[in-house]
């Protein structure tokens, strides 16, 4: 079994910064790669960046040169910190996570991430 529990989110300024953790347990080796994805009200989740074992990330064309996300593989944890934040980043925000390629992965529980003033 693998588990990844989310934390980090909570209620910001527009223009704020917020830093989400992500951390992995169970029965892993490492993860093949690790991301983060978003779903606010009414709309379907999407990606928000990626990254692999080896430090390659990308990340989806809304948050590019605000987010930065990184990883400790010894401690099985990706982090996303997020400068910058508008009100439309607004969301649950999900950390995903793979051990081997081209597997569904595992999902952690999420994290409300709230941009308003």
């Amino acid at each position: 079994q693998v588990q990844l529990v989310e934390s980090g989110g909570g209620l910001v300024q527009p223009g704020g910064s917020l830093r989400l953790s992500c951390v992995g347990s169970g029965t892993i080796v490492s993860f093949y790669a690790m991301a983060w994805y978003r779903q606010a009200p009414g709309k379907q989740r999407e990606l928000v960046a990626t990254i692999t074992r080896g430090g390659n990330t990308d990340y989806g064309d809304s948050v590019k040169g605000r987010f930065t996300i990184s990883r400790d593989n010894a401690k099985n944890t990706v982090y996303l910190q997020m400068n910058s934040l508008k009100p439309e980043d607004t969301a649950v925000y999900y950390c995903h996570a793979k051990i081997i390629p081209n597997t569904p992965g595992y999902w952690g529980q999420g994290t409300q991430v709230t941009v308003s003033s």
